[in-house]
């Protein structure tokens, strides 16, 4: 029987000592340490889903509030009612869609000769509640009265929207001179000119109805002059 032999310090055999001593260990294999496990960040992964939903989320509703903004008109010039507006007085302004029927900018062309039906001051956005056009602008305690007139008793490029003072002339009597103020500001509703030297020029007028029969006296005796009124800007 063979008996192994030992190495001097009574241990392994040389053999099986060389083996699993640290200097047998070489190359790659034999600097490397064990590696940990890594651990995993379920709070971190989810973090960076919210932040790209909630990036989403902010994108969607910039686009949506950016595709609502409508265009409308605003009024920059003051007009009192019954005054026509102008194209002067009016520009372009973005505003955010809020379901009030402002007037979109693309009729103010349209709405530049219509008649303002309260005092529209500057800031004002435009309604069709707002305005009228010239045969609109007789309402209850008004009264529509036709005049025809001569040369030289109305203005030559009167139109309708416009306001005018309706006066009165004198008598056929040489010692009466004496002209009064009936209607300090008539709206215009209506002209036809035939011309200079034509026919008469009929023009309809929108007054209170109280003055309506002093006017149309004066009138059927030819006895009327129209003043024009600036609008006020």
């Amino acid at each position: 029987m063979r008996i192994r032999p030992t190495s001097a310090r009574g241990g392994l055999p040389p053999a099986a000592a060389s083996a699993e001593s640290p200097a047998a260990l070489s190359g790659p294999d034999g600097r490397r340490l064990p590696a940990s496990p890594r651990r995993r960040r379920p709070d971190l992964a989810a973090l960076a889903v919210l932040l790209i939903l909630g990036g989403t989320a902010a994108t969607i509703t910039l686009m949506l509030n950016g595709s609502a903004r409508v265009s409308a008109i605003r009024i920059t010039r003051q007009v009192t009612a019954g005054q026509p507006l102008s194209r002067a007085g009016m520009e372009e302004v973005r505003i955010a869609g809020t379901g009030i029927d402002y007037l979109p900018w693309s009729q103010h062309a349209s709405y530049a000769q219509r008649l303002a039906l309260v005092t529209l001051l500057p800031g004002t956005l435009l309604t069709t509640q707002m305005t009228a056009t010239a045969s609109e602008g007789i309402t209850p305690g008004k009264a529509r009265v036709g005049l025809a007139l001569k040369p030289g008793q109305s203005p030559a490029e009167l139109r309708a929207g416009q306001r005018v003072q309706i006066i009165s002339l004198p008598r056929q009597d040489p010692g009466d001179r004496t002209t009064t103020v009936l209607a300090q500001s008539a709206l215009v509703d209506a002209v036809s000119d035939p011309g200079t030297h034509g026919p008469p020029r009929l023009v309809n007028v929108i007054v209170d109805a109280a003055l309506s029969p002093r006017i149309a006296a004066y009138a059927s005796n030819g006895q009327i002059v129209l003043a024009y009124l600036p609008a006020a800007h």
